[in-house]
């Protein structure tokens, strides 16, 4: 597995390329955010760990550009910011996780293979439900014929609602089994996600799958 971690701190990153690379990954390192998007968009990564704070476009931006150009990459959001707002817009931008400096190496190294793991997911593995279909093997999602392009989280967590069609997943059981953490009730992490993932596959169409049940959570039916 490739790694590209965006980090101007060049101490910082040399000692995370080091480490991970102990770990038997490949790594390669960019120390602003205009050159670590290019190598970022440019493939042959499997994942990105990017910090907030970069030179000339920051990680924000580098995010929003992945996204809006089409990249699935996954991507782990490095940064000493540890406001609820930034973890929120990180994770709405499309980040599958976030990392707050200072941080235990192993608990990094935990979190890449983890995100990993769910992005290599069962091989060919496809779901359908009355017009929706989804193939995770090639991150293909449709709706009537229609395309639907999904960031990675988005369709992580469109995958765990149509496994469990007609049931009422709380916010608490979302947050854990997507984000894999715990769920904190002042945070609206899962609502904004959800309410992105309703655009998408909702909104331009009269038949409405995700509802929410008042008080309990949401459900696919």
């Amino acid at each position: 597995m490739k790694l590209l971690i965006i980090e101007d701190d060049r101490k910082a990153a040399h000692s995370l390329q080091q480490g991970l690379r102990e770990e038997g990954f490949l790594v390669d390192v960019a120390h602003d955010g205009h050159s670590g998007l290019d190598h970022a968009l440019a493939g042959g990564c499997d994942l990105v760990i990017l910090d907030v704070g970069l030179p000339g476009a920051d990680g924000w931006t580098v995010l929003r550009d992945l996204r809006g150009g089409d990249s699935h990459i996954p991507v782990i959001m490095l940064t000493a910011r540890d406001a609820l707002e930034d973890r929120v817009k990180g994770l709405s931008l499309g980040a599958d996780d976030y990392v707050v400096k200072p941080f235990a190496f192993s608990e990094l190294t935990a979190r890449v293979r983890a995100v990993l793991r769910r992005k290599d997911g069962p091989v060919s593995h496809q779901l359908s439900y009355e017009g929706l279909s989804v193939d995770l093997a090639r991150n293909k999602v449709q709706r009537d014929g229609v395309d639907i392009e999904l960031t990675p989280k988005e369709l992580q967590l469109l995958e765990l609602f149509m496994r469990h069609k007609e049931e009422v997943l709380s916010r608490t059981y979302i947050a854990e089994r997507v984000w894999e953490m715990s769920f904190d009730g002042d945070s609206n992490v899962v609502d904004v996600s959800v309410w992105r993932l309703r655009g998408k596959i909702d909104e331009p169409f009269e038949r409405k799958f995700i509802h929410t049940v008042r008080g309990r959570g949401y459900v696919f039916r």
